[in-house]
C-alpha cells in the first residue's frame, strides 16, 4: 500500500466528509503476521455483524474455517456448490425441509440466478479485513468499502460516476447477500478493465447488523484510486457540495458513528 495516497485519502475525507466513518479494505491473500484470526464460530453468525468490529479499527483475518454461513463461504469463494434445499430456501420454501426465505419467487428463479454467478479462487487464502487508516506498507488492498448514510452515499456515487457518460458505468447494485454486495461483486468488477462501483447492504437477512440508515459503496481499487484522483477537481470543491457537508455534520452529531 502506497503509504501517502493512504494518508492523503485520509486528509481529503475529513476535508470533504467530515466526522463520517473511514472505510474499511480487504485483500485476499496467504495470512500475514501481527493480524488475528477469526476463531472458528461456535454457532451461526452473519459476517456482515463480524465486519462492525473492523469498523471500530480491529483488523481481521477471515477463512474458510471463520464462517458460519455457508452463503458466505460460497460468495468468499471456499465453496464452489449450493446446498440441495437452497432453491426453497432463498424462495418458496419446502415443507418438511426448510423454510423459505421468499426473496425470489420461485426455485425456478434461483437455480437461473446461479447461472450467472462466477466463483471467486481463494482456495487456500485468507481475507484481511482493515481499517483505512490501519493498512500498512505490505498490504494490497483489492476493495474499499464504505458504511455510510445517504448524504456520504451521494458523494462517493456521484464521485463515481464523474469520469463516465454511461449512466450505469459508474455503479451497479446487483441482488445478492449483504456479503456479496460489499466482498463478491466488487472483487469481481475489480479484475475487469473498467470497474464499476458496487451499491449495497439491501439483503434484509444481513440489515439487523447495521444502523438503520445505513447502506455500502464497495469501490475496487483500480476504480478507488481514480476517484480518489477526482476529489479536489470535482464537485466536491462547489457551494453545492458545501451545503450537503453541514447535513453530513448535524447527522453525525445527531446519530454518532
Amino acid at each position: 500500500m502506497d503509504i501517502g495516497m493512504r494518508d492523503r485519502f485520509i486528509r481529503l475525507w475529513h476535508q470533504y466528509f467530515e466526522g463520517s466513518d473511514l472505510p474499511i479494505t480487504f485483500g485476499i491473500e496467504p495470512a500475514g503476521e501481527g493480524v488475528p484470526r477469526a476463531p472458528v464460530p461456535k454457532r451461526w453468525r452473519c459476517l456482515v455483524c463480524d465486519l462492525a468490529r473492523v469498523r471500530k479499527g480491529h483488523p481481521v483475518v477471515i477463512d474458510g474455517e471463520s464462517l458460519s454461513c455457508s452463503g458466505a463461504k460460497f460468495y468468499l469463494g471456499y465453496t464452489t456448490g449450493r446446498a440441495p434445499f437452497f432453491r426453497y430456501f432463498l424462495s418458496t420454501g419446502k415443507p418438511g425441509v426448510v423454510e423459505g426465505e421468499r426473496y425470489k419467487r420461485t426455485p425456478e428463479i434461483v437455480d437461473e440466478m446461479d447461472r450467472f454467478l462466477d466463483h471467486i479462487p481463494s482456495e487456500g487464502k485468507c481475507y484481511t479485513f482493515k481499517r483505512w487508516d490501519q493498512l500498512t506498507v505490505e498490504d494490497a488492498p483489492e476493495v474499499v468499502v464504505f458504511f455510510a448514510r445517504p448524504e456520504v452515499l451521494s458523494g462517493l456515487f456521484t464521485l463515481a460516476s464523474f469520469d463516465q457518460a454511461d449512466p450505469e458505468g459508474g455503479v451497479c447494485c446487483p441482488f445478492g447477500s449483504g456479503c456479496s454486495s460489499i466482498i463478491y461483486y466488487p472483487w469481481l468488477e475489480q479484475q475487469k478493465e473498467h470497474p464499476r462501483a458496487v451499491l449495497g447492504m439491501f439483503d434484509p437477512s444481513a440489515r439487523p447488523c447495521v444502523m438503520g440508515d445505513v447502506l455500502t459503496m464497495a469501490i475496487p481499487m483500480k476504480k478507488f484510486a481514480l476517484m480518489f484522483g477526482y476529489m479536489e477537481e470535482s464537485f466536491l470543491v462547489t457551494r453545492t457540495w458545501e451545503k450537503v457537508k453541514e447535513k453530513i455534520r448535524r447527522s453525525e452529531k445527531i446519530h454518532g458513528p
